[in-house]
């Protein structure tokens, strides 16, 4: 066989020892009056940190998401781990097309789960019976149980990889893609690298072009450059940390969960759209569910490669696929102008600012995610 069945299978003395740390947290105090203003507060991550030790229950977590399909493959001689849930066809009905959706960071599979059932079959959710799509949930290299390839963590060296997994792992000859963030990119780099395979892409933050040289920037990409630096300049810090001295921070979130828990949750805050109020977006078990797949894995430090290793990526070429987008509302997708897109992508098909969800749109505003989905891929039969 190609892939085999995975489970995910947390032993009792690594959750003893996750306990035994939360209880020994020491937490520091607020930098300022003004909670959030410089980082994950700490009175919150106090009650994270009681909830995680002593009610967060991960068995009953861990039970869910192995009620899911789990498989891993071996890419490159390198294992990656994916779920894949067929879609429920009508008898007669054609084949369902293979969608692959792709996380970012610090994100997971996770994020993706809200939007399976609603599309593998949505006849549950009042949707079509010929709608329904099959469905594959990759963990991307470094991230959770798929490992690193052996050389610099690229995003052409993730859709490789991706690319590998639909058609040499899975069989599919033609498929859809979706992601956000990395794997946003990672989806504009199969559109770019595969359009003989992939149908179409669609993506919650819209691409860059390898180059502006083309012609001249209009006033209203010259405005969003700038607004983007400047924004830079107050967010920036998590990630020129990461890209130069991973080592470092992985050191200090490998041994505490505490630690782990404040770097993870200040950008599920900070990015999604939850006007201030973390938990309105996210329930404490979501949370800790993702960040408790993070520890048990070990894998926050290979999560940073793809930081480490961006002076590798070469420039992506022109996306000529049918593209559809579905523009986040966090800050550094606000006032995103539709013809930066357009320098990237040569056939635009769908472009919805729908004034609601994130950065983790899929666990956000799932409803809406997959009707857009839906309406776009279904728009481009036959496949």
């Amino acid at each position: 066989m190609l892939f085999s069945p995975f489970r995910i299978d947390v032993s009792d003395e690594v959750l003893d020892d996750l306990r035994a740390r939360l209880a020994r947290t020491r937490f520091t105090d607020r930098s300022g009056d003004q909670p959030w203003r410089t980082g994950t507060d700490p009175d919150y991550l106090r009650h994270l940190v009681s909830y995680w030790a002593d009610t967060f229950d991960w068995r009953a977590r861990e039970a869910e998401l192995n009620a899911l399909p789990h498989y891993q493959a071996r890419i490159g001689g390198r294992r990656v781990h994916f779920l894949r849930v067929p879609g429920v066809r009508p008898e007669g009905a054609p084949a369902p097309l293979p969608l692959i959706l792709s996380h970012g960071w610090p994100s997971s599979f996770v994020e993706m789960l809200p939007l399976v059932d609603r599309l593998t079959d949505p006849t549950k959710y009042g949707g079509e019976p010929a709608d329904a799509f099959d469905v594959v949930v990759p963990s991307l290299p470094g991230f959770l149980y798929s490992e690193l390839p052996k050389g610099p963590l690229t995003r052409a060296a993730m859709a490789q990889t991706l690319h590998a997994l639909m058609t040499d792992v899975l069989g599919y000859r033609r498929y859809g893609a979706f992601g956000g963030d990395v794997g946003g990119v990672v989806t504009g780099w199969l559109g770019a690298l595969y359009p003989d395979q992939v149908a179409g892409i669609h993506m919650i933050h819209p691409p860059f072009p390898a180059s502006f040289d083309s012609r001249p920037l209009s006033p209203a990409e010259q405005a969003y450059l700038d607004a983007e630096a400047a924004y830079d300049e107050t967010d920036g810090g998590y990630s020129a940390i990461m890209g130069t001295r991973p080592d470092t921070i992985a050191a200090a979130l490998a041994d505490s969960p505490a630690g782990l828990a404040a770097w993870l949750v200040d950008k599920y805050r900070d990015w999604s759209d939850n006007h201030g109020d973390l938990e309105s977006r996210f329930d404490r078990d979501t949370l800790l569910t993702i960040i408790t797949l993070y520890w048990t894995s070990g894998a926050i430090g290979s999560s940073f490669r793809q930081y480490v290793d961006f002076d590798h990526n070469s420039p992506r070429p022109d996306i000529t696929v049918p593209a559809a987008f579905t523009v986040s509302t966090e800050p550094s997708c606000a006032n995103f102008p539709r013809e930066i897109a357009e320098r990237a992508c040569t056939d635009i098909r769908h472009w919805s600012e729908p004034g609601r969800g994130g950065h983790f749109m899929p666990l956000e505003e799932p409803e809406l995610l997959a009707g857009e989905l839906t309406q776009f891929f279904t728009s481009l039969r036959p496949y």
